[in-house]
């Protein structure tokens, strides 16, 4: 350890490549599986090591992605605790394994099944990192991806993996996250332009992927309405959703409507307030509705 960094130093670096807040959401994602796949609320054994998968194995790849952006981040984010030399690029990849390592342990607990779609999930993960950043469209789909097997996983997780429920809300979930990346790298063109990324914004056009955001945004909106139309939920699911379909379709426009980075990234930020509100909502009508 250098002699200016402090166990301190190191402690805080660990938690700002972990960023909380972001593997948080994927446990509560795997929770959501779990009570749309059983329409109560899962045993609590259940529930704790299924959020304990979702947060370790989401906290792994953002860990394993500052490990591989350390030379963008020396130029963009030098702030960031590898470039600053408050972590070492070792100490980064050996937190990123051993925290997969106990992600993957809870996965066990609830059988072989949701252990091997934890570590494609994990795999997928580190595979984006280290090669598919930069792979445009496919990038985009890993990622996604990889958003939506959360909600399956968490169905596994209670022995309900074939739930049409939970594979609707994960396709929803898939859609809306690669809408999100398409519209995210048209925000960052230019430092993905350094990267050398092939993204729908670099080889089509800034306008041209906003569109197929905006699409494929509009295709979220039509996929909530399905549990609907089936009958799986009522007034608790519909009121709810139907506002945050509104609100979908009104950031919407504002990002089609945008002419600089940053006020597209306010109405990307205003589309994920959105599909909060939406998580929560399936979360209501699964618990209400039943």
């Amino acid at each position: 350890m250098h002699p200016s960094v402090t166990l301190k130093d190191k402690a805080r670096g660990v938690l700002q490549v972990f960023r909380p807040e972001l593997p948080a959401a994927a446990g509560v994602c795997v929770l959501l599986g779990e009570v749309l796949a059983l329409g109560t609320a899962p045993p609590r054994s259940a529930m704790g090591l299924g959020f304990v998968c979702g947060f370790l194995l989401s906290g792994s790849a953002l860990i394993t992605n500052d490990y591989f952006d350390l030379e963008v981040d020396r130029v963009n984010a030098p702030q960031r605790p590898l470039p600053a030399g408050i972590l070492t690029p070792h100490e980064v990849m050996a937190l990123g394994i051993g925290t997969a390592i106990l992600g993957l342990a809870a996965a066990a607990a609830f059988g072989p099944l949701a252990l091997g779609l934890s570590l494609v999930i994990w795999l997928m993960g580190f595979a984006y990192n280290w090669k598919l950043k930069a792979a445009g469209l496919w990038g985009n789909l890993v990622v996604a991806v990889s958003v939506g097997i959360t909600f399956i996983l968490g169905s596994i997780a209670v022995g309900q993996p074939w739930s049409p429920t939970v594979w609707t809300f994960a396709l929803i979930a898939l859609v809306f996250d690669l809408a999100e990346e398409i519209a995210g790298d048209a925000m960052d063109a230019e430092g993905d332009q350094q990267r050398g990324s092939r993204s729908i914004a670099l080889m089509r056009g800034r306008a041209a992927a906003l569109r197929i955001s905006g699409a494929l945004f509009g295709l979220v909106v039509l996929l909530t309405l399905l549990p609907v139309g089936r009958g799986t939920f009522g007034l608790a699911y519909l009121m709810p959703i139907g506002l945050m379909d509104l609100l979908i379709i009104f950031f919407v426009t504002r990002l089609l409507g945008s002419h600089t980075p940053a006020e597209g990234r306010k109405a990307m930020r205003g589309l994920y307030l959105s599909g909060s509100l939406g998580l929560l909502a399936s979360l209501i009508g699964s618990l209400v509705a039943r």
